[in-house]
């Protein structure tokens, strides 16, 4: 009942269209309830001397007239109330989405998220919109009708609306019964979008792996699981809505019966006996379409209670009140004893110390999982972290406003991703208001210069969705453009240019080292040639600090970096090969 009434709070910003929308729908019913009156009126007449059938008629086609140009507007007024729900539900939802730290999705499938965005957020706006006023229009419809049939004949009202509390009975059940159903439903339509996204994702490595057969058989499984969960409120509702809609006929058979003795009897006119039987036909449809109503309302609580889900998920990451910009300076970043793990699991940092002056550049290294990206993924307050501080230029991350950090802060990772829009919007989504030269001089820093000339619209080359249409060299090249037109104070590279070839990994390399100049830089390396452009590099090893300093101190001094740069030895012998005057150790 609680998710029901904080539903009908969407309604708050359409509360005189809502009322409007009741009142044309009263005007409307008012209108269809003087059809049966206005038709046993004129049976009587014929019963007579006939001289008010012109009238009588009349009066049946004004009141004809009126219902239909009520139920109209009606109609239009429920329609804009219901798109207008549905438009500021979906922008609440999205806007909320965007306000979530980075780890609530990680834990989160994105198919399961567009299935409430979507197909939950639609039963609630046709419910807003419709089923509500099908319930309060088929009420009101029950209301007059009933009370025209009490004041023609009480006593024949009350033998035909008998049914009635069974039929209120019955939806009530009805809609207890099929609650946890319509709920169960709504699960399993989320977990097939959820299959269907990953299959669409992930297309092109089911075909390079030729496992459609495999894809196939789980989408079928789980088509299977919402036949089966929807055959069980199929099934109730196949029972409860022809019950619903039979037992105003025993109203009818009682009508027809003690009605029918009535007239024969002379007790009843010809006219009301008419009347009594437009009202009991009249009264069959709201009836049903209140046992649908019902239906609609559940279906809505049980996709409410998902939004609802989403919606009383608050921020984790915050920024506390009236929180300052970042202070200006020059990149300086310091970790104090700095502890972190994801939601569910150890910690992947440990007591972590690291200072990095203004300027200078940091290659970390260390073996698979020692907490790297997770690492660089703090600085701009991605994650918070859980005992400690990060702090650039002397303020602690968690004391400034985040969007002012996070614009002096780039972040480059191996796995680039782009938005199905052109190269140029892709390179300025960090500054939209660049200059067409800046965007140029980005790109041409990144390396992309030459792809731009074979392209024939340069810039305003669309690609496909996250950039599928380029190779994952050029994805990455794009990304380093894009962090590069930011012009950021601090700028990160994770493993930036893992997916290049070697002679456009040179050239975005003399790129950086013009861009490192003077600006605070992480770099996430795999390649000594990478390592080769830091200052200083730290290596990781089981979310500690294991070692630091220069390339040639940590051959010396560290047992772990030695056997990291063996590992990248043939890289040393070939550019050792290229370039005899440099020496192995320089790297």
């Amino acid at each position: 009942m609680q998710t029901f009434w904080r539903l009908l709070g969407f309604l708050r910003p359409y509360r005189r269209s809502v009322l409007v929308s009741f009142a044309l729908a009263a005007v409307a019913m008012g209108a269809a309830v003087l059809i049966p009156y206005l038709v046993g009126r004129t049976v009587d007449e014929i019963r007579g001397d006939g001289a008010d059938l012109w009238p009588l008629a009349l009066a049946v086609v004004v009141a004809g007239v009126l219902r239909l140009a009520f139920s109209v507007s009606r109609r239009v007024v429920a329609g804009r109330v219901s798109l207008g729900v549905e438009y500021d539900l979906r922008n609440r939802m999205y806007h909320h989405l965007h306000s979530l730290e980075l780890s609530f999705f990680d834990s989160q499938q994105t198919g399961q998220l567009m299935s409430r965005a979507t197909v939950d957020l639609q039963a609630v706006r046709f419910f807003l919109g419709y089923g509500l006023i099908f319930i309060l229009q088929s009420a009101l419809t029950i209301v007059i009708a009933g009370g025209v049939m009490l004041v023609l004949d009480p006593w024949l009202a009350l033998i035909s609306l008998a049914p009635m509390p069974f039929v209120i009975w019955t939806s009530f059940r009805y809609g207890r019964r099929n609650r946890p159903a319509s709920q169960e439903v709504q699960q399993r339509i989320a977990e097939l979008t959820a299959e269907a996204e990953e299959n669409i994702g992930g297309v092109r490595v089911v075909k390079a792996f030729a496992q459609e057969d495999r894809q196939l058989r789980r989408f079928d499984r789980a088509t299977k699981r919402v036949f089966e969960q929807s055959m069980v409120s199929t099934r109730l509702r196949a029972f409860y809505s022809p019950f619903i809609g039979f037992l105003p006929q025993v109203g009818l058979a009682a009508l027809l019966f003690v009605g029918g003795k009535q007239v024969i009897d002379g007790q009843l006119s010809e006219g009301d006996f008419v009347a009594f039987y437009g009202y009991v036909l009249m009264l069959t449809s709201p009836v049903r379409m209140l046992g649908m109503a019902l239906g609609m309302a559940q279906r809505a609580v049980a996709s409410g209670e998902r939004v609802f889900e989403l919606l009383d998920r608050a921020p984790r990451l915050t920024a506390v009140p009236g929180a300052p910009p970042l202070p200006p300076g020059g990149g300086r970043v310091e970790l104090r004893d700095v502890t972190f793990a994801y939601e569910g699991h150890e910690p992947v940092l440990r007591g972590i110390d690291l200072e990095v002056e203004p300027g200078r550049t940091v290659a970390l290294v260390g073996p698979t999982g020692s907490g790297k990206t997770t690492l660089i993924l703090l600085i701009p307050r991605l994650y918070d972290v859980d005992e400690g501080a990060v702090l650039v230029d002397g303020a602690d991350v968690r004391g400034v406003d985040p969007a002012s950090l996070r614009r002096e802060v780039a972040v480059v990772t191996d796995d680039a991703f782009l938005f199905s829009a052109s190269l140029r919007d892709n390179i300025a989504y960090a500054r939209p208001e660049a200059s067409h030269d800046e965007v140029v001089a980005a790109a041409a820093r990144a390396g992309l210069a030459e792809m731009l000339d074979d392209l024939p619209d340069g810039l305003d080359t669309l690609v496909g969705e996250r950039g599928l249409t380029l190779s994952g060299g050029q994805r990455q090249r794009v990304a380093i453009a894009r962090a590069l037109l930011a012009e950021p104070r601090i700028l990160i590279l994770d493993d930036a240019t893992s997916s290049v070839d070697a002679t456009t990994e040179s050239q975005i390399k003399s790129a950086l080292a013009e861009v490192m100049e003077g600006r605070t830089t992480f770099v996430i390396a795999h390649r000594l040639s990478t390592i080769a452009l830091a200052d200083e590099v730290v290596v990781l090893e089981d979310g500690r600090v294991a070692a630091r300093g220069t390339h040639e101190e940590l051959l010396e001094d560290s047992q772990l970096y030695r056997e990291i740069a063996e590992k990248g030895l043939p890289e040393q012998v070939f550019l050792t090969r290229e370039d005899p005057e440099r020496e192995v150790a320089g790297l």
